[in-house]
């Protein structure tokens, strides 16, 4: 039975982009058949805390001698390791605030990213390896090679980072920009530029939605 764990991070509940872009590669995904099921899960509407305890990054073998973090944080974190190596491609909402990452975002990623769990430590473990992610970012602005914002984004390269490297999976991005061309006037002579690349990052999310699922 294929499944897809989708993530959604934005605080934008009505007029997302990366929902909206998430959403066409969930829907040709379950397009499929009955077999390709779908676990979502909202970090926004449902918030995942922060780690109340450092020795969360570890395993319990690779603690500081006396670390007890609190049962329901090693629950929560367990469930939601469970729920990602159980899946058998990811899809991540990403957009970018502040030129990173969302801090929901960020706090999944600190309980999922466990060296010598889900990456490798003292052993080489990688359960994820080889395993598709793809990242669905949006951006306010144009990051461009030649823009004065390019080599500002600091949210795809930590997941490409995060996901990629550390948890070896193999990740694709899906990239709308200009996001705030509709709305800023310094940026609405690139509405045009705008919507297209809204346009086809839809285009591309179902296009590797049907790849992935053959």
């Amino acid at each position: 039975m294929p499944r897809l764990l989708h993530i959604d991070s934005s605080a934008d509940i009505e007029h997302s982009r990366s929902r909206a872009i998430t959403r066409t590669f969930a829907d040709e995904w379950r397009s499929h058949g009955a077999d390709f099921t779908v676990t979502y899960r909202d970090l926004h509407r449902v918030a995942i805390p922060h780690l109340p305890d450092a020795a969360l990054h570890w395993p319990p073998r690779l603690r500081p001698q006396g670390a007890t973090p609190p049962a329901e944080a090693e629950a929560l974190q367990q469930e939601l390791i469970l729920e990602l190596v159980s899946a058998d491609v990811l899809l991540v909402g990403a957009p970018m605030y502040n030129y990173s990452l969302p801090s929901a975002l960020k706090a999944w990623i600190d309980y999922v990213h466990v060296p010598g769990v889900t990456a490798p430590f003292d052993v080489e473990t990688q359960p994820l390896a080889g395993r598709p992610a793809v990242i669905v970012t949006s951006r306010g602005a144009s990051y461009e090679e030649g823009s004065p914002t390019a080599g500002w984004d600091h949210a795809v390269p930590v997941l490409e980072l995060i996901l990629g490297n550390a948890l070896g999976m193999s990740t694709t991005v899906i990239a709308t920009s200009l996001t705030l061309a509709d709305s800023v006037p310094a940026l609405a002579d690139r509405l045009d530029q705008s919507r297209a690349e809204l346009a086809q990052a839809h285009r591309e999310a179902a296009a590797k939605a049907r790849r992935l699922a053959l």
